[in-house]
């Protein structure tokens, strides 16, 4: 008699598990982004030049963990001699559905500018900074003439978003870059 009792328990929250299912998250925009050709593969591949995505290429190598310093070496040599537009070229496909070709175009305007081209450099070059408490940080007049446009709100915040993708994609062509012979 247990054994009929657990069984019908077990069916019916078998078949009453999904609607006690947590709700689908909403997806983001930048999730949702279609791949609407080659233009839009360009376009992203235009902004991974612009960010010098390749540098996020060496900092994935760089936080990897390896067996041996000899073989991190050897890593490195292979992204060293891979060259930039083939990796926007590899990568591009892979990151456009999760980057609209506007934000694409977008932010590709803004990096190409002479102040996003300091933040990219200090983005991978920058040095730690101490900050005390009550300090503020100074905001240069070209950020915030940058940060009152609407186009590059929404398209840095699809940007930011689309980060931890570009992360593990790049994570995804540095072992398909170390498994290849160079």
């Amino acid at each position: 008699m247990k054994f009929v009792v657990q069984a019908a328990l077990g069916l019916s929250l078998a078949f009453a598990a999904p609607a006690f299912a947590a709700p689908a998250p909403a997806s983001a925009p930048a999730a949702q982004a279609a791949v609407s050709g080659p233009a839009h593969v360009k376009a992203v591949q235009d902004l991974l030049g612009a960010m010098q995505v390749e540098k996020v290429l060496k900092g994935v190598a760089a936080r990897s963990r390896y067996s041996n310093d000899a073989q991190r070496q050897a890593v490195y040599a292979k992204i060293d001699k891979t060259p930039p537009a083939e990796v926007y070229q590899r990568l591009a496909p892979q990151v456009a559905p999760f980057i609209s070709a506007d934000t694409a175009t977008e932010m590709t305007r803004f990096y190409n500018t002479p102040y996003g081209k300091q933040v990219i450099h200090r983005k991978y070059n920058g040095s730690s900074q101490i900050m005390m408490p009550g300090m503020t940080a100074a905001v240069p007049p070209e950020e915030k003439k940058e940060r009152k446009r609407a186009a590059y709100v929404q398209a840095s915040k699809e940007l930011a978003a689309a980060e931890p993708m570009i992360d593990r994609e790049a994570f995804k062509l540095l072992q398909k870059i170390d498994k290849e012979k160079r």
